[in-house]
């Protein structure tokens, strides 16, 4: 069976995201492959971001485009209620970006590619940094290559052992994707708040332990924001993201 909009889902979970959640919502719905269902998930916003997705959902009629709500605080929480909400409504295959990111207009496309010509379990691709939110030198392009480095070198390094059945790679909840069946072995993604936990990487971690048919595609790219990046620095950013070793004032950083 060939993925559709009854069999592949995506899932983004929104909090707080008035000022860029149409860019969002207009990259995924300008996919080149718009054979899918969109399931937002709404993680207690108090700003317009509901009724920013009501609109889109009303425009986008074409579009299967499911708004759910989630009070548990936490991306985790609001992405695993989108990930078993599409699972029970017939989902195989399941992807996730967030709401304050810009998917590559073929993301959909390749990530379908992956997972079921190629039968891969588990898909991670490639974060760039977005240029239209935030102004960037040449300088920060360089410092954030960087950082990504560092970041996918120390997981190496310090991300192995007998228990994982392939070597680490990294994988950002921003920017994954994984078949229904892993997704239940798995227990899904931890339903904790991102102070405590990064959800995207307890996913992974168990994915390693389960299955070889992973891999990271660098077909499969999206553009992030840079806004925490910004708030925390360089330095403090690679700290919170190595394992909560700084903590801003801000967490959920809008």
């Amino acid at each position: 069976m060939s993925p559709d909009h009854r069999t592949f889902f995506v899932v983004v979970p929104i909090f707080n995201e008035e000022r860029g959640l149409r860019v969002t919502l207009d990259a995924i719905g300008a996919q080149s492959d718009r054979e899918f269902s969109l399931v937002l998930v709404d993680n207690g916003s108090t700003d317009r971001s509901v009724a920013i997705a009501r609109a889109f959902a009303q425009e986008r009629s074409a579009l299967a485009v499911h708004l759910l709500s989630e009070p548990s605080k936490g991306t985790g929480s609001a992405a695993d209620t989108g990930f078993r909400y599409a699972i029970a409504h017939g989902a195989r295959w399941i992807a996730r970006t967030d709401a304050d990111c810009l998917p590559d207009r073929d993301w959909v496309c390749n990530l379908k590619s992956a997972l079921s010509r190629d039968g891969l379990e588990f898909v991670a691709g490639v974060i760039r940094p977005r240029a239209d939110d935030i102004a960037l030198a040449p300088w920060d392009r360089f410092v954030l290559f960087c950082m990504i480095w560092i970041a996918e070198h120390y997981g190496r390094l310090h991300r192995r052992g007998p228990r994982f059945k392939y070597p680490y790679f990294m994988a950002a909840g921003n920017n994954l994707a994984i078949s229904a069946t892993l997704y239940v072995r798995c227990g899904g993604f931890p339903r904790r708040a991102i102070e405590q936990v990064h959800e995207d990487r307890v996913l992974s971690e168990t994915v390693r332990t389960l299955t070889t048919r992973a891999a990271r595609r660098t077909d499969v790219i999206v553009y992030n924001s840079v806004r925490r990046v910004r708030a925390y620095g360089y330095l403090n950013t690679l700290r919170w993201y190595r394992n909560h070793g700084y903590r801003g004032g801000i967490v959920d950083v809008r």
